[in-house]
């Protein structure tokens, strides 16, 4: 009786907030800084940041600031999910908000709402034609960035056109760079290349910085075929520079084609360029990405027998290499060799060795480089506790886990969503849901928006848990009340666990209360709780694979 009272009575109104070995030398008077030049194509970690719904447009929870107007944003968050579908009279109920609307709180809904892509642009265009009211430049950029990760291309292009019709806001390399950026991700390199040739359509001459800025963005995606291509058609046309070279390498070489990166660096040479320790670098990391660790030193020592002082980055590449190919020992020659002349790996290097350091079980040495992080001026980020914590919560060590996560927040470092969902996870799983509430609770003090992962979690972790299913069905109707969208599993693993408690009509209740919500995609889902089979995918399903709820 319990859950059918629950079920029915039941009203919850939770508020949105919503070598290295002998052979190599010191770096004798420079110090590890990454030119601006370089610092720009540095490989970065984004692995554990998808695109879900209510995500900040840095994707980043640990690094933003703190929003001015929070409740107002949340209230017109609420309203974007709610009226996603283009029948919606979405303008009508943003109406209310009009006198309270600034250039702020357009930016923070945007980036609140960067998966609502339709409903974004339509808030957009809604704030567009309030008396009075300008966006600023960053408002046109998130929301071309929006409709560019959703693959919403026509859309862009409108927008673009309009723009410049309207000139409402200067049309800048930038934006083409959020354009190249939005292709390259959707497997479209072909469309990135035809947009840096629409530049001029748009009264942008295309100068060589912005075809270093194409070429980057494909071979960051794995498309330095195509990048080529390109370059040998344009390069008479530009004075491709050793930047563009390296660029090019590089993308050859995360191919592991070392023959291609090769002929682009004899190439340079025969050009005339001025190599530099940058393009020599790119070469380094070509072979050690191949595994050709025996050839990297011997171009290694090459560099030296030049007269170029291998750098921070250079010690850095042999470092990943070395990881890769499972040689912790040679790792820490080679850490040791940066040590001693002063040279400071920067945090992906450092967390590419820790997480090396907790899969072979050495965690008490992964803390030891957090501290040595920390005394060289290199601030961790959720990647490095992340990795810790991961280990602690495999082996069900709660109290070690809390300690570290503390640790995270007294060194200036919020938790994420990883973070959340793996301690949450845990402690669902060895039984500790006082912490489990606590943990919950505090997501709220830290301005942290739980997103449909995070719910995942607690509705599969308590599924899983004898005499738990009214707490699952509470955390699912929470997810209903926020207007978010459940993955498909979820739904079944929801349907599947009532009726085999005997609940089945209980699936009826919550299937009711999913047509009544606002929000089109959980009304669809309705027909899931009902045992009809999902006729669509919905976009954030694609994440559900790449999760372990259970």
């Amino acid at each position: 009786m319990a859950i059918r009272t629950f079920l029915r009575y039941r009203s919850v109104h939770y508020f949105s907030r919503t070598l290295f070995h002998c052979y190599l030398s010191p770096l004798k008077s420079t110090q590890y800084c990454l030119s601006s030049s370089f610092s720009s194509y540095l490989p970065t970690c984004n692995a554990f940041r998808g695109c879900l719904f209510m995500s900040s447009f840095t994707d980043a929870e640990t690094k933003k600031e703190p929003e001015k107007n929070p409740d107002l944003v949340n209230e017109i968050s609420r309203i974007l999910s709610d009226y996603r579908s283009p029948h919606h009279d979405i303008e009508s109920a943003l109406n209310p908000f009009s006198g309270s609307i600034s250039t702020d709180v357009v930016e923070q809904v945007l980036k609140r709402c960067k998966n609502l892509e339709f409903s974004a642009h339509r808030f957009f265009i809604w704030a567009q034609k309030l008396s009075g009211f300008c966006h600023s430049r960053e408002s046109f950029h998130i929301l071309v960035d929006i409709l560019g990760s959703s693959k919403q291309f026509p859309l862009i292009w409108d927008f673009l056109v309009e723009m410049r019709t309207n000139r409402s806001c200067e049309i800048t390399p930038e934006i083409f760079l959020l354009v190249f950026r939005a292709y390259s991700r959707a497997g479209l390199p072909a469309d990135a290349i035809r947009a840096f040739n629409k530049m001029v359509d748009f009264g942008i001459k295309p100068c060589l910085a912005d075809l270093d800025k194409l070429l980057l963005v494909l071979c960051k995606r794995k498309h330095a075929k195509q990048a080529q291509e390109f370059f040998d058609k344009v390069k008479d046309d530009f004075m491709p520079s050793v930047k563009t070279y390296s660029i090019l390498i590089r993308g050859w070489g995360d191919l592991g084609e070392v023959a291609e990166a090769q002929k682009l660096f004899d190439e340079m040479l025969e050009r005339g360029c001025s190599v530099d320790l940058l393009a020599y670098n790119s070469i380094l990391d070509s072979l050690c990405k191949a595994g050709k660790m025996d050839d990297a030193l011997n171009f290694f020592m090459k560099m030296r027998s030049i007269g170029l002082i291998p750098d921070a980055f250079s010690y850095s590449i042999f470092i990943h290499g070395y990881c890769a190919a499972n040689d912790i020992h040679s790792v820490f020659r080679v850490l040791d060799q940066m040590r001693r002349y002063k040279l400071v790996p920067n945090v992906f290097t450092y967390n590419c060795i820790i997480k090396k350091l907790c899969k072979t079980k050495k965690v008490d040495e992964a803390y030891q480089l957090i501290d040595e992080m920390i005394s060289e001026g290199v601030r961790p980020d959720c990647w490095s506790y992340n990795t810790i914590l991961a280990s602690h919560c495999d082996h069900n060590e709660v109290n070690l886990a809390h300690r570290l996560v503390s640790r995270m927040e007294r060194n200036n470092c919020l938790p994420d969503k990883h973070t959340y969902n793996m301690l949450l996870k845990m402690l669902i799983r060895v039984g500790r849901f006082d912490r489990v509430e606590k943990v919950w609770e505090s997501m709220e003090d830290r301005n942290f928006y739980p997103s449909v992962s995070t719910y995942a979690v607690m509705v599969h972790g308590f599924c899983q848990k004898k005499g738990k299913l009214e707490e699952a069905c509470k955390y699912f109707e929470m997810m209903i009340d926020e207007g978010i969208p459940p993955y498909t599993a979820t739904c079944e693993k929801m349907r599947n666990r009532l009726i085999g408690h005997g609940f089945a009509e209980q699936t009826e209740i919550l299937a009711d209360k999913m047509e009544r919500s606002t929000s089109s995609l959980i009304q669809e889902l309705a027909s899931v709780m009902r045992g009809n089979k999902a006729c669509m995918k919905l976009k954030h399903d694609e994440e559900y694979s790449d999760e372990n709820f259970e």
